[in-house]
């Protein structure tokens, strides 16, 4: 896709126990950020507030002219795990509030290695819960993921529903990262035709987020988990230029082979995080379209 910077030049990441210098690094990509923000804000001008749910902090973003009413998106950044926040990921959820009407909690949970992706998950279902106790019925409720945030969001639906929570009303998977053992066959194939990110960069990447050890956990690589019931419905969408198709053909296979609902929406020629990072391509807007068509269908009004 034209016009994208070459990852491959972007800064080494520094050694995963080297707190002090991930923070840097965390920093920098904020401050890179920031323009696009700032013009997303401008064309947009949604309602933002920084709030708490569950002790976890969020913007909570609400369209222009809002209309209240009680469905509720929660939305999980993407990065890898180890960057981006709810305040530089506002290229995927201004424009999401805008497209459905619907207010959105983007959640920014702690990055790596700060954090695991174990507390991640455990804070995404902090805000779930204390929007629950707050008086939203789970049916009210959906949740939206972008790649790293997209797995997240898968992880933590299973997560709740092995906890006994009722489930959430749908799932929308933009690029999502369902497989942290990163064994997909499209690792491979697809990856000198991924401009999006340095694969080759993956496995140090992946050592700040989660032992080896704990890759196969299913809510941490959602394509091994049981769908066989209380899942919500799912869309999963993506490019067939990603190193990632695999991993969300499978996701899809696993959740429609074993009685679930599940919707695999794939969209020629596009990257990684396309909805997000060329949000006015015709395929963007198609892509947001379909997704807020899905969560309209399932949420209760």
């Amino acid at each position: 896709m034209r016009g994208l910077a070459d990852p491959s030049g972007s800064p080494a990441m520094p050694p995963a126990n080297d707190l002090e210098g991930w923070r840097k690094v965390q920093a920098a990509q904020e401050e890179r950020a920031e323009p696009a923000m700032t013009a997303i804000r401008n064309r947009y001008h949604p309602l933002i507030s920084r709030r708490l749910y569950g002790g976890v902090a969020v913007l909570d973003i609400r369209p222009q002219h809002y209309r209240e009413n009680p469905r509720v998106i929660v939305f999980v950044h993407g990065g890898g795990y180890v960057m981006n926040s709810a305040a530089s990921s506002l290229g995927a959820s201004v424009p999401l509030a805008n497209d459905s009407g619907m207010r959105v909690i983007s959640v920014d949970y702690t990055l790596a290695p700060a954090a695991s992706c174990t507390t991640m998950l455990d804070q995404v279902i902090r805000v779930v819960d204390a929007l629950v106790s707050a008086g939203r019925k789970p049916a009210q409720l959906a949740m939206v993921g972008v790649s790293a945030g997209g797995g997240l969001v898968a992880g933590s639906a299973l997560k709740m529903r092995d906890m006994g929570r009722p489930p959430v009303a749908a799932l929308v998977l933009w690029s999502p990262a369902t497989d942290l053992t990163m064994q997909g066959e499209t690792m491979t194939t697809l990856r000198r035709y991924e401009p999006a990110f340095d694969v080759s960069r993956l496995p140090s990447l992946l050592d700040a987020v989660i032992p080896v050890s704990q890759r196969k956990d299913p809510y941490v690589s959602p394509i091994i988990g049981i769908f066989s019931k209380g899942y919500p419905p799912t869309l999963i969408q993506g490019g067939t230029h990603e190193v990632f198709l695999s991993g969300f053909v499978e996701l899809y296979q696993a959740i429609d082979t074993q009685g679930g609902t599940a919707k695999l929406d794939i969209y020629e020629g596009m990257v990684h995080a396309f909805q997000e990072i060329r949000p006015d391509l015709p395929e963007s807007k198609l892509a947001r379209r379909k997704s807020t068509d899905f969560l309209r269908r399932y949420m209760s009004p």
